[in-house]
């Protein structure tokens, strides 16, 4: 599926100016398509990789999240809550106890921030399909109840947070993340998420930096995001 996602992003992206890397999954076939390779900073996607980290930390312990760790995680998922994020860091053992899980869900390519940064963990479009795939898939490290806790927070993002992968389906279940750099002005600006496409579930990750502006990558975002929906869809109809 790469020269098919490929072909969608140049008709409708504009890739040459800008980074961005693609990724889509079908979690029924397995199918999968990638745009691009290198890593980029998570922003505040990985604050769904912190939750799974402290979900999987919960249950090596014997014991559920605490009804103040629910909320701060309802608050760091649907309103991407920054405060919530620091308190959830710190239990989940900042940077090492994000590389420890990651290792556990698979995730190759993702190393956590440092010194507190977590919205400098690196990563890739793969890996993010990985996580999403152990939330969303039909195989997963977490519990099921686990994985149900996070779909039914990425379900109910706030009004004005739901862009991205949403274009592709508007019930989507999604985590977005944005980041203005300090040293250039740019903005870094990712979505992931689960989407139904023609019937089809599948997940997408879309990661980019270097947007002039906010509304640009968000633009972007949705472009690709789109482009990875028409891949699937493609895919499905060429059966």
């Amino acid at each position: 599926m790469d020269d098919l996602l490929a072909a969608e992003l140049s008709r409708s992206a504009p890739t040459r100016d800008l980074r961005i890397s693609v990724a889509v999954m079908d979690l029924e076939s397995g199918e999968r398509g990638v745009f691009g390779r290198g890593k980029y900073d998570t922003a505040s996607i990985v604050k769904v990789d912190i939750l799974a980290t402290l979900l999987l930390q919960a249950r090596d312990g014997g014991r559920t999240l605490t009804s103040r760790e629910r909320t701060r995680a309802a608050n760091m998922i649907q309103n991407s809550d920054n405060a919530a994020t620091d308190v959830l860091w710190d239990a989940i053992g900042g940077a090492a106890g994000l590389d420890a899980a990651n290792e556990r869900i698979g995730l190759t390519a993702t190393s956590a921030g440092q010194d507190g940064r977590w919205g400098l963990t690196q990563t890739t479009a793969e890996d993010q399909l990985v996580l999403l795939d152990a939330i969303f898939g039909t195989e997963s490290v977490l519990l099921p109840a686990d994985r149900e806790f996070i779909e039914s927070l990425m379900e109910r993002v706030a009004v004005g947070q739901d862009w991205g992968v949403s274009v592709a389906d508007s019930s989507a279940a999604l985590k977005n993340g944005w980041l203005p750099r300090t040293a250039t002005g740019l903005w870094d600006i990712n979505s992931i998420g689960r989407a139904q496409v023609d019937g089809r579930d599948c997940v997408i990750a879309v990661l980019s930096d270097g947007s002039r502006t906010q509304a640009d990558g968000i633009a972007l975002v949705e472009t690709a995001a789109r482009a990875a929906a028409a891949a699937i869809g493609s895919t499905a109809s060429a059966r």
